[in-house]
């Protein structure tokens, strides 16, 4: 007799959770390098092949999405602009719902887990290496956005400033905030704030 396809799927989420909080776990005690997909399989109690069947990498349980919900949530924003709005004022309104929906999937964002995975990803240096180039990427796709936008009143290099501008605020805020131990989604929207202003 085969399990129903909602049990299934509910055994399915809790080892891929269990996996990804024990992951967490080494990470935290003996680094991220010095982890391996071995150990963190067996700590979890199942095997290597079924740690493989719900991530390709050790990278992935930490970048396990690519985000680009996230930046379809702004692109979309630019789309509907609304009459009389400044090209500021866009793109702070793209940033703020991406930012919604990018507090939407965290896991928990004020729990010792997410404060560990962001922590690796901006200190380990192919984490890093990673989510910089997913961050570059989605510049270059929200200046070009904001450019059609707002023809005839940004040329490309200052939509590129402006986002770049937005987007380096969001970053070193977040930094701070994770380094002061303060809600990320707070510092983020400051940023947001100030470099829209």
């Amino acid at each position: 007799m085969t399990e129903p396809a909602g049990l299934r799927e509910r055994k399915k989420q809790r080892t891929r959770k269990a996996l990804i909080e024990t992951a967490y776990r080494l990470f935290a005690r003996q680094g991220y390098d010095r982890t391996t997909t071995a150990e963190i399989a067996a700590a979890a109690e199942v095997s290597t092949a079924t740690f493989f069947n719900h991530f390709a990498t050790k990278e992935d349980l930490l970048l396990t999405e690519d985000g680009s919900h996230i930046l379809d949530a702004g692109l979309d924003v630019f789309m509907a602009r609304e009459a009389d709005e400044t090209p500021a004022g866009l793109l702070r309104r793209a940033m703020l719902r991406m930012l919604a929906e990018a507090g939407a999937g965290l896991r928990d964002p004020a729990g010792e887990p997410e404060r560990i995975r962001l922590e690796l990803i901006t200190s380990v240096p192919s984490l890093r290496a990673t989510m910089l180039q997913r961050a570059f990427d989605a510049q270059q796709r929200l200046s070009a956005a904001l450019c059609r936008a707002c023809e005839g009143e940004l040329d490309e290099l200052d939509a590129a400033a402006m986002v770049g501008a937005v987007t380096g605020a969001i970053f070193a805020a977040g930094l701070t905030a994770l380094r002061l131990g303060t809600p990320l989604d707070e510092a983020m929207r400051r940023a947001i704030d100030l470099a829209t202003a």
